[in-house]
């Protein structure tokens, strides 16, 4: 059976970049879909459903932000990149006001854009994966149960907060392994910002406290990358 393919929309204004670039990353599995206006954009975006859209920023008749932000009032989830001209700082954050989850600035090589296509996509794909999988997790000798946000051991119920439940699950998924800071920070927070990481960090510290009945849990910090969730034998 044939491999679902990707679905991308691109909307880029340059008459040279924008077919280039459609050409490259159907070439690469995907199926690109070309707008060369952030209107035509928005009209090719309400007609079908995409897994991710690159976008430049400075269009005619509509640029990128606007269109970002269309997109944003009836769609949260689908990943989008920005596409920025070298050196604009303002166009960057203001992209990820609009809700970018990522960026890159012209000129860029093909290579660069793929992994970082493929690097958002693998991003997303894991949260909606892990959106799916069980909610009972058994946390040395804990039970926990992430839909009713409830943590049991010897018959005592710690009550969780939402967060703290859906951090508490994330480590559980991937336990034993590390769990991506910016991940989780978007997963939970929808935003990997420097006071949604000091939040994050509030919580992880909560979650060390209910956990410590078991002397081989622990919830340790991996610098420069994120959290692990070690049962230690």
């Amino acid at each position: 059976m044939e491999a679902v393919k990707n679905k991308i929309l691109l909307v880029e204004d340059d008459p040279s970049l924008g077919p280039l670039l459609q050409e490259y990353l159907d070439a690469k599995g995907f199926e690109t879909k070309l707008a060369d206006d952030g209107k035509k954009g928005f009209d090719a975006f309400c007609k079908s459903t995409f897994d991710l859209l690159l976008l430049d920023v400075m269009m005619p008749v509509k640029d990128g932000i606007t269109l970002a932000k269309e997109v944003r009032v009836t769609d949260k989830s689908v990943p989008i990149i920005f596409l920025t001209a070298k050196g604009m700082k303002e166009d960057t954050l203001e992209g990820f006001a609009a809700g970018a989850d990522d960026y890159i600035t012209k000129p860029f090589s093909m290579e660069e854009l793929l992994v970082r296509v493929n690097a958002v996509l693998r991003r997303t794909n894991k949260m909606r994966s892990t959106e799916m999988e069980e909610v009972t997790f058994k946390v040395g000798v804990y039970d926990f149960n992430s839909e009713k946000q409830v943590l049991l051991h010897n018959g005592q119920e710690q009550k969780l907060t939402t967060k703290e439940s859906q951090l508490l699950r994330l480590l559980c998924v991937h336990q034993n392994d590390v769990l991506d800071r910016s991940f989780a920070l978007k997963a939970i927070w929808h935003d990997d910002n420097y006071f949604n990481g000091r939040s994050m960090d509030v919580y992880i510290a909560k979650l060390r406290k209910y956990l410590k009945d078991d002397a081989k849990l622990e919830i340790i910090n991996i610098h420069g990358k994120g959290f692990k969730l070690l049962i230690n034998s």
